[in-house]
């Protein structure tokens, strides 16, 4: 095979390459293999007819169309190979000659990956705004939250209070007409939550068990149903209880409650101090990681980006999002209906910073090219038997997921990212 390759603008180019004759041969033979499965030909069982009958009776152009099929994936991968370049889209082909008995000349547009001129990539200044020391604070705010969590509900003869809950019935009517969904029996409603539309729940403070109170509020304007977006609206509410939470005392007893490997609050405290200053601390690294890499893709050029790349990353975010969802056993039209958005929504939310992201992958694959990463096999399946204990998967069904090449590829980027991330110097 020969191949060449012209550059036709800034990431695009045409690969014009041959195809051998022997190579088109075999090709043929395969067609003619498959065609044959179906003919119907005067003194021959159906399927055995012979090629040099077939031939006389049809020409062996027939069989072209199909046997170029058969044999150009791997033409077109050996071109690309042999005029070394990384297309990022599928290309545009073009038959130049399919002339019998000569070689087959094929050109294909091509959208290429783009040049990354790197700048400074090791011993940056970065500055993160994270604070590692865990105080005292924190660590009771923690305590508080898991104390509340414990919390039980009893029942109050006082008037209701913000942060009490109240069981309520409700009637919804606009302009005296009752609505959809406007309508509930026994419902428990913590005030101050934040649950219903704005102003509901303050309306309620103040009021005791068995009063029945008239609720005036306005939907906002943004409000999911179109019908009711922006109007007054009166709900009856009657209060058949109210409860107050009752949480229980700060003490050792409260410790263990809270968790049984502890026996005391002193050691619950120590706990979760030790806690926090660990997730401080990956919290620090990460915003290290995330500023150097930053600056190092501010350093380098890129002059142009291809479209086909950016469209290509929000498609593969957006599938590794809703894939996520439906893991957790939320498909893709639960998550819009949950959320009130569509597809259309989703798609702009990630497009708003897949350029940011296209750049970044760019730059650390440089890095990892510059620095020539070399990837071994220990290393390799190091890597499969941490995604099988990530993702409680057999390392079997791992490694037929990924490729090798994959492996390589993401090691080789978390080298980068390593050598970009040590050597940074925080300011």
């Amino acid at each position: 095979m020969t191949a060449s390759f012209e550059k036709t603008g800034t990431n695009n180019g045409v690969v014009t390459f041959s195809i051998d004759q022997e190579t088109i041969n075999k090709g043929l033979d395969k067609a003619f293999n498959r065609v044959k499965k179906n003919l119907n030909v005067p003194g021959f069982r159906k399927g055995k007819v012979s090629r040099s009958v077939f031939d006389k009776m049809y020409g062996e152009e027939v069989l072209y169309e199909e046997a170029l099929n058969a044999i150009l994936p791997e033409a077109y991968e050996a071109a690309i190979s042999e005029v070394a370049i990384e297309p990022v889209a599928q290309p545009k082909i073009d038959i130049k000659s399919m002339d019998k008995g000569e070689e087959w000349v094929i050109t294909a547009d091509v959208v290429v990956k783009p040049e990354v001129k790197l700048g400074d990539y090791k011993n940056l200044e970065v500055s993160v705004d994270v604070d590692k020391e865990v105080s005292d604070e924190e660590v009771n705010a923690r305590i508080e939250r898991e104390r509340n969590n414990l919390a039980e509900l009893v029942l109050k003869e006082d008037a209701a209070e913000d942060g009490d809950t109240v069981v309520i019935d409700f009637v919804g009517s606009v302009d005296g007409v009752e609505f959809d969904g406007g309508k509930a029996d026994n419902f428990s409603l913590e005030l101050g939550s934040g649950q219903f539309i704005p102003g509901f729940e303050e309306q309620l403070v103040g009021h005791k068990a068995g009063e029945t109170v008239d609720v005036n509020v306005t939907f906002p304007e943004e409000y999911q149903a179109e019908d009711l977006a922006g109007k007054p609206a009166l709900f009856v509410t009657t209060i058949h209880e109210v409860k107050a939470k009752e949480v229980p005392e700060l003490d050792d007893e409260l410790a263990k409650d809270i968790d049984e490997e502890v026996a005391s609050l002193d050691e619950l405290k120590a706990k979760y101090k030790s806690e926090l200053a660990k997730a401080k601390e990956a919290q620090y690294d990460e915003a290290v990681e995330n500023a150097a890499i930053e600056k190092a893709v501010e350093n380098a050029e890129i002059v142009e980006l291809p479209e086909e790349m950016i469209h290509e990353e929000v498609h593969r975010a957006m599938n590794e999002f809703l894939g996520n969802m439906q893991q957790q056993g939320v498909s893709p039209e639960m998550y819009y209906q949950i959320t009130g958005t569509t597809e259309e929504d989703l798609h702009a939310q990630y497009e708003s910073d897949a350029d940011a992201r296209v750049r970044t992958g760019l730059v650390i694959e440089a890095i990892a090219a510059a620095e020539g990463f070399e990837t071994t096999d220990e290393e390799i399946d190091k890597e499969i038997s941490d995604l099988a204990e990530q993702y409680n998967m057999p390392k079997e069904q791992v490694e037929s997921l990924l490729s090798k090449d994959m492996l390589k590829h993401d090691i080789a980027m978390k080298k980068a990212v390593d050598s970009i991330t040590e050597t940074a110097v925080v300011k």
